[in-house]
């Protein structure tokens, strides 16, 4: 049986040899996508189907969207976006009334194409009402084995590392994996939201940093660098209560320097993000103003908020809810080496390519 990396990769994707070779990743990829769905409705998760076209993308400062221009019937153009996450389409349904659902959504980032990332995925996002976020840790776990399962694989793997995925992951806080592996003490350096760059920065070593490196900028080096290589060898992991100051869209936890968010690693592969989620409209205004300030620093330009989502926070009940990357899923369980391997077309290659 051929291989993908049998065909040279500048080979289109609809050439026959490499298709031939991307043929079993791409039906494994809809046995596991038939797996999930099916473990889903028979806990009476309802699937929806959000719209695409958005007001705003998102309002995290580091994420990209890809923008267009929506037109009334008089004529007049009003600024849209594609959806980088159907999370705020979803919120709305909470608040309408649902208490199960999920969706698989072929979301959009731009910038962003690597090994592991592609501008146009698939994501699977799935909410429970009135349930603790960490139930969602068993979810997790039961996507993995069932992907293996499907993929008909005794171990996740990429890059030659391994992961068993009918084992229970291993939970360790964000403080607990920057102390065990960067030697940090990083709620030494918070004081609920608001954080020390200095006093982050007097405790990296081996890392080299910029002079305006924030403390956001600093924890996520730490992250790639020291702290993801060590996430889910031999067994998953999922990492638990990130600092309230990278609480997104998160509630506070029991400690205020903690929020309830979480991530799910397999092979130092980052397949999964959860949270408590806040429903204080405003509170989640001041972070997403904070993030465009962010952003308009950065990259010189910000992303409007969507304001029917923060009316709707006012109503939304107590929930939890994840987002995990579908086709990274399919890459570990079937061994696929690049995230393009288990994507049934995707988009047109250009001269700037990152293998």
């Amino acid at each position: 049986m051929r291989h993908p990396q049998d065909t040279p990769q500048d080979t289109p994707w609809w050439d026959p040899d490499r298709h031939a070779g991307r043929r079993p990743l791409l039906l494994a990829r809809g046995r596991i996508r038939d797996a999930l769905r099916a473990w889903l409705a028979a806990r009476d998760f309802l699937e929806v189907d959000p719209a695409a076209l958005a007001a705003s993308p998102g309002n995290e400062a580091h994420l990209h969207g890809f923008a267009t221009t929506l037109i009334g019937n008089d004529g007049e153009g009003h600024p849209a976006y594609l959806h980088t996450s159907p999370e705020f389409a979803m919120k709305k349904l909470l608040a309408a009334g649902e208490r199960r659902i999920f969706a698989l959504s072929h979301v959009w980032r731009n910038r962003e194409r690597t090994a592991l990332h592609h501008p146009e995925f698939t994501m699977l996002e799935w909410y429970r009402v009135a349930e603790d976020y960490r139930v969602l840790f068993q979810d997790c776990a039961a996507f993995l084995r069932l992907a293996a399962e499907a993929a008909g694989a005794e171990v996740l793997q990429h890059r030659g590392m391994r992961c068993d995925p009918f084992a229970a992951p291993e939970v360790m806080s964000v403080a607990e994996a920057f102390r065990e592996f960067a030697g940090i003490d990083l709620l030494a350096t918070c004081e609920g939201a608001e954080t020390d760059a200095a006093a982050l920065r007097a405790q990296v070593q081996g890392i080299r940093l910029a002079e305006d490196d924030t403390w956001s900028d600093i924890l996520s080096r730490v992250l790639v660098e020291k702290v993801e290589p060590h996430l889910g060898r031999d067994r998953p992991l999922i990492l638990d209560r990130y600092p309230a100051a990278e609480a997104a869209l998160a509630r506070p936890a029991a400690d205020p320097r903690e929020a309830e968010r979480f991530e799910l690693y397999a092979c130092g592969v980052e397949l999964a993000n959860g949270f408590g989620e806040l429903t204080d409209p405003a509170e989640q205004r001041r972070r997403f103003v904070l993030e465009m300030d962010e952003k308009a620093r950065v990259y010189g330009e910000r992303y409007p908020l969507d304001e029917d989502f923060l009316a709707a926070l006012d109503v939304m009940p107590a929930a939890s809810g994840c987002a995990l990357g579908f086709d990274r899923l399919v890459m570990l369980a079937t061994g696929a080496p690049r995230i393009e391997d288990v994507l049934w077309t995707p988009v047109v290659d250009f001269p700037s390519r990152v293998d």
